[in-house]
């Protein structure tokens, strides 16, 4: 028999009510109290709560972007149950939810050549990849949400969007689950191993796991601001389709000074001098306009102040497009995206740190999980700095290099592995690794890998490379199966 249920408090009177709204309002107020005891001036108490368990998997990836999602995928074919939370309302991150609509150096075996396949038949795909070195291509928004949404329905892997991870739980050192915070509230999840393909490190870092960012900050040394590579806010633009195919980049030709003169012309200076626009087909093109400088991707405030001067930019700058009349003369901006593109965030600390040492020798690893074979992209740091050169090497000379496994697994807790570009290396080797054709790579080893530790009943890092590389071999050959047809 149910017992019955308890009184209800006392209703508040209104002066109490208020005088706790004033309470908590005020910077000294008291705030809520603890065992008696008041809260800490300027700040709330927040109580301990038992937060209940939404569920268990093998293997939990927090972030669906290019490295999750890949992560998700590899992880669900290598026999794993799979779920897999994403702060937006997409999959795809940077892809999509940023509308990045460029891949770059996705020439790689697996996963990279059946999604560009998957693409290809849906004429989702606006360039010549197979004829780039690095297989750099362009692609369609909305047909890239609907490729990865359809891939992990059909492999059964458990989504979970407009979710935040806000906490993770340890026993020791070993990660033993994770919590988030979405409409639903607070909640938990446990799995047997966990892939942080937040793109920023938020995972690890919340983990308590030492990080670098930019060029000389880090965890175990902060400092005010962000010695960071500047942020961009893609967007897309129609008009004309005469006019927008005659400014692409899209085929390999370079035409952004011809891009800045036009926009000089029209009375405007863009905050990135390299203007960029990608011919999407028809009266459509991605744009990448702009630059932000110095925010640091940690800090809210500072990237909500970004994305609004960013989103300011591209529309003055659309406008001014549109003033010259001609050929620009119907140019509108048809949308922007819902993140800033982040090109500089957390490096977590793992068991191997690739540097720009292995960037200029073009390293080789007996456990490597993917080659970069991009350059080294600095855009740069500061407004002053990019109004006389936008980008460059830092007067390093990248040989394509191998990214080794153990750059994958976090050296300060069990149980965790990182992908994308928040792996762990240096500030140069990261200007190469980053971009999203290695995200996939790293990410489709992370996730085999953390398959394989959970049929195993291990951590990561207590693997050895045979027990990894004939799985991981097995994944990318049945993707290469499947990019065949």
């Amino acid at each position: 028999m149910r017992s019955a249920p308890p009184d209800p408090p006392p209703p508040m009177h209104r002066r109490e009510l208020f005088g706790t709204a004033a309470a908590l309002a005020l910077p000294g107020g008291l705030g809520w109290a603890a065992a008696g005891k008041p809260a800490a001036p300027g700040t709330l108490h927040e109580p301990a709560r038992q937060v209940p368990v939404a569920g268990h998997s093998d293997v939990l990836i927090c972030g669906g972007g290019p490295a999750g999602v890949a992560a998700a995928i590899s992880a669900a074919r290598a026999g794993a149950s799979v779920r897999l939370l994403e702060l937006h309302g997409c999959l795809g991150g940077v892809w999509t939810s940023g509308m990045l609509s460029y891949v770059i150096d996705a020439g790689k075996p697996g996963f990279n050549n059946e999604l560009l396949a998957r693409l290809e038949r849906l004429d989702a795909q606006r360039a010549n990849a197979r004829q780039s070195a690095l297989r750099n291509y362009l692609y369609d928004v909305e047909a890239m949400k609907f490729t990865l949404e359809d891939l992990c329905d059909e492999l059964g892997i458990d989504v979970q969007l407009h979710t935040r991870v806000a906490g993770v739980a340890k026993e020791g050192r070993r990660v033993v689950g994770a919590f988030t915070e979405s409409k639903s509230g607070r909640q938990a999840w446990t799995a047997d191993a966990f892939v942080d393909a937040t793109g920023d490190d938020d995972f690890a870092a919340l983990a308590g796991c030492r990080w670098e960012l930019g060029r000389d900050l880090s965890s175990e040394e902060p400092g005010e601001g962000c010695p960071c590579q500047p942020m961009s806010l893609m967007g897309v633009i129609s008009g004309e389709p005469e006019m927008l195919a005659s400014f692409n980049t899209g085929d390999g030709t370079d035409r952004k000074a011809a891009l800045l003169a036009e926009l000089k012309r029209a009375g405007i200076t863009p905050s990135y001098t390299k203007p960029t626009l990608w011919h999407l087909g028809g009266p459509v093109a991605a744009v990448m306009l702009n630059h932000e400088y110095g925010v640091d991707p940690t800090d809210a405030a500072a990237v909500t102040k970004a994305t609004l001067n960013a989103r300011r930019e591209l529309f003055q700058l659309a406008t001014a497009l549109r003033s010259l009349g001609g050929g620009w003369a119907e140019t509108r901006l048809v949308t922007t995206a819902e993140q800033i593109g982040v090109r500089d965030g957390r490096r977590i600390r793992g068991r191997y740190q690739v540097d720009v040492n292995d960037v200029t020798a073009g390293a080789r690893h007996e456990d490597a999980v993917c080659r970069s074979g991009f350059c080294v992209d600095i855009h740069a740091l500061t407004k002053e700095q990019g109004d006389k050169t936008a980008y460059g090497s830092g007067g390093v000379k990248a040989q394509p290099f191998d990214i080794p496994l153990r750059a994958l697994v976090v050296a300060d807790v069990d149980g965790l592995l990182t992908a994308g570009r928040c792996l762990s290396g240096d500030f140069f080797a990261h200007a190469s690794y980053r971009v999203t054709g290695n995200a996939v790579a790293t990410g489709e080893a992370a996730g085999v890998v953390a398959a394989v530790a959970s049929q195993r009943s291990a951590a990561p890092h207590e693997l050895e490379w045979e027990h990894v590389a004939a799985p991981l071999s097995a994944v990318r050959a049945e993707a290469e199966a499947l990019a065949a047809g």
